[in-house]
């Protein structure tokens, strides 16, 4: 029986395009294959430049313009991150190399992807939905992508005066929070930006999301876990007359006085997970507990 000809949509960081030798792994093993093999288009420019020489591939793509069996991710969380936000709903599972340090998302080692791969032809792999969170604003437009994997921040701007951020959930006040900014994570992000402004960490796949203030003026606000079928409305205040929404790091430039709607996207992420691979596990060494440091 004919082995099945799969294809990929690869991206990858810029700044590691000379770290050209797992990318000649990658497609030499995938063109050995038979694959379809297709290159982010500012990625596929890099490489060229830093190769001299054009690559044997079935296609170039810009932005979501794509369609294949799998992506894969070359560089840290952050490319993951921008390789989710293109893969959006088209529900094609993404396998994330870790180029990088940390790699909660990208977990997958260099030193990994070929035996990676051949697990994704034997189809001896997990695949983990992630839940994805999505902003709207009443009277203004959101310029970019409104999804979020990770989290959706409101910030005030540059050396501006802390905003006031008025909260209700489902319908019901919540609170008003006079800070830097506010965070509303999933849990993918919980390990993320909202972690380094005191938020909980939440499993994945656990069905809700943290709302955690950023640099809060009274000590009094904490953190908060809600359901994720909850509605967040979110009314800004800022005496410099506009703030910024960042979603997964994507900042978007808004006017005081509109009201943000965070709700859960109708579709989820998909993640190439190893059998062996384990959340817990994956924690205790990314954030070294148990690790002694007294020296």
């Amino acid at each position: 029986m004919a082995e099945k000809k799969l294809s990929f949509a690869i991206f990858g960081n810029d700044r590691r395009a000379l770290e050209s030798i797992r990318i000649w792994e990658i497609l030499n093993y995938l063109t050995k294959r038979e694959a379809e093999i297709y290159i982010e288009e500012t990625f596929y420019n890099n490489l060229v430049r830093e190769l001299h020489e054009e690559l044997c591939i079935s296609g170039v793509f810009e932005g979501s313009n794509f369609d294949a069996d799998y992506a894969i991710s070359m560089g840290g969380d952050g490319t993951f991150l921008r390789a989710a936000s293109k893969v959006g709903a088209k529900n094609i599972p993404i396998i994330g190399v870790n180029m990088g340090r940390l790699g909660f998302l990208a977990n997958i080692l260099p030193s990994e992807i070929l035996s990676m791969l051949d697990e994704i032809y034997a189809g001896n792999f997990d695949i983990e939905e992630r839940s994805v969170i999505k902003l709207d604003a009443d009277n203004a437009r959101i310029e970019g992508n409104p999804f979020a994997l990770n989290d959706i921040a409101i910030l005030k701007r540059d050396h501006a005066s802390m905003i006031s951020i008025r909260a209700s959930i489902g319908g019901e006040y919540l609170v008003t929070y006079l800070a830097d900014g506010l965070v509303v994570s999933t849990p993918t992000g919980s390990t993320a930006y909202s972690l380094s402004n005191g938020g909980p960490i939440m499993v994945p796949r656990s069905g809700i999301l943290s709302l955690t203030p950023v640099a809060p003026h009274s000590l009094n606000i904490r953190p908060i876990v809600i359901s994720d079928e909850m509605e967040i409305r979110l009314e800004v205040e800022s005496r410099s007359h506009n703030f910024l929404a960042a979603i997964d790091g994507r900042s978007e430039k808004l006017s005081e006085g509109t009201t943000l709607i965070i709700t859960k996207a109708p579709f989820r992420i998909r993640i190439v997970k190893r059998r062996n691979h384990r959340y817990f596990s994956t924690l205790r060494s990314k954030l070294m507990w148990g690790a002694d440091s007294r020296g």
